[in-house]
């Protein structure tokens, strides 16, 4: 998690996740990484934090820094990244852009309750047929993220594409004055959402008590194109058609439908396309930054409402230690340099780290606060306090994770302790 991010999130500021796909599979370089950066900022001049998802390396980031969105705009063998890639993509160590879904499942990991990103996948068309249904569609039906989109992609079948979500009890709602659901390049498909949003306050609302509910699904907030673009439509809609006809010639299916169908559309419509998709990407940032805020103060406001009632979560502040105990298997210790027999055996100590883990299985869940290396002992800490809270623990590159090494007697006396732990300076009073 980027610091940015991570910051953000222990703070309760407001943080909008954003997929890669569009970077890695959307655009040509150095568009699509113009593209990347102006929707971040657009996002910060709204009053929320930008996270872009992406997978480098084998490793999934939630927030990316200016060289990582470089080296994802500019990849040659970037992956698309679904949920049904994960396994793949992690255990080799590819890098790749996250769809929708994926995006969900890292932003929802992350506890990012809004995405924003220019359009869902769907029923594709024929798809009653040849049941090409996105995963996106599956990932709202399981996944409780709140998605801003400009509605389904304009490749797809809008109709079946409601009827679809229908199923899994995916609320969805149109952002407007009316329950029109949008089509992608045009402010009216012929189709009704269930419901509709004014405003970001009542969108925030709607998306609070589907989270205040436990429900495990997602909710789809569906904005309208800007006005100004909305009347390019119906020529984007007939290159639609024509790109449609050209990929099925070719029997291009699956996931290189898109990819395909935005660099064709792009040729037919000499480029009116493309600067359609980055307007609405653009207003689609601009709405989904404005529902963060007004969920976070939401959220801000019920907590304090609730303060009296809520239990406080203990904070334990102290450092981590992985450590060794080296025991002496004879009476006497042998020196001189030679060799004792023994058994050596490594732990994990530090008296905040025990007091946490003593509170964690107390069911108190405190909130530990502590310093760690990014070296070879991170992992394996990390999985021995996988039941504490270990989200605000700072991570850091270059130091060492703190270390103690006791060599005892065979009678259990503690003969002599080595130790190395200067990350605890790191606990400053400005971390805390």
């Amino acid at each position: 998690v980027h610091p940015s991010v991570k910051e953000a999130l222990v703070e309760g500021r407001p943080v909008v996740a954003l997929e890669s796909t569009i970077i890695t599979h959307g655009m040509a370089c150095p568009l699509n990484l113009s593209m990347a950066r102006e929707v971040e900022e657009i996002v910060r001049t709204n009053g929320a934090v930008p996270a872009t998802l992406g997978v480098l390396r084998g490793q999934i980031h939630v927030g990316l820094s200016d060289e990582e969105l470089e080296f994802l705009a500019s990849s040659k063998n970037a992956v698309k990244v679904s949920r049904r890639d994960f396994p793949f993509v992690l255990s080799q160590g590819l890098s790749g852009g996250t769809t929708v879904s994926g995006t969900m499942i890292a932003a929802h990991k992350a506890g990012i309750p809004v995405f924003v990103t220019g359009g869902i996948g769907g029923v594709h068309r024929d798809g009653e047929n040849t049941l090409d249904v996105s995963a996106d569609l599956t990932e709202l039906g399981r996944t409780p993220v709140a998605v801003v989109s400009a509605r389904a992609k304009s490749i797809l079948d809008i109709g079946r594409t409601l009827e679809y979500l229908e199923t899994p009890g995916v609320c969805v709602a149109a952002f407007g004055e009316s329950r029109e659901f949008p089509a992608f390049f045009s402010r009216q498909s012929g189709f009704q959402a269930p419901y509709h949003v004014r405003d970001e306050e009542e969108a925030a609302k709607l998306i609070d008590g589907a989270l205040g509910l436990g429900l495990s699904s997602g909710v789809l907030i569906a904005v309208l194109c800007p006005q100004e673009r909305a009347a390019e439509g119906q020529a984007i809609e007939e290159a639609i058609q024509q790109a449609l006809s050209q990929a099925r010639s070719k029997g291009i299916t699956g996931k290189e439908v898109t990819p395909f169908m935005l660099q064709k559309l792009t040729e037919l419509t000499d480029g009116k396309s493309l600067d359609s998709n980055l307007a609405l990407i653009q207003n689609n940032a601009r709405v989904g930054s404005c529902i963060a805020v007004a969920l976070s103060k939401l959220q801000k406001a019920r907590r304090k409402g609730n303060l009296d009632l809520t239990p406080p979560q203990p904070v334990v502040i102290g450092g981590i230690n992985v450590d060794f105990i080296a025991k002496e298997q004879n009476p006497d210790i042998l020196g001189g340099g030679q060799t004792n027999a023994g058994s050596v055996r490594q732990t994990f100590g530090g008296v905040g780290r025990n007091l946490a883990d003593c509170l964690s299985r107390l069911g108190q869940a405190p909130l530990l606060l502590s310093a760690v290396g990014k070296d070879e002992h991170l992992e394996s800490v990390l999985h021995y306090c996988h039941h504490m809270d270990m989200s605000a623990i700072l991570q850091l590159e270059g130091r060492s994770t703190a270390t103690y090494c006791a060599v005892i007697t065979s009678a259990g006396e503690l003969s002599v302790g080595l130790g190395y732990m200067d990350i605890h300076q790191q606990i400053t009073e400005q971390y805390v």
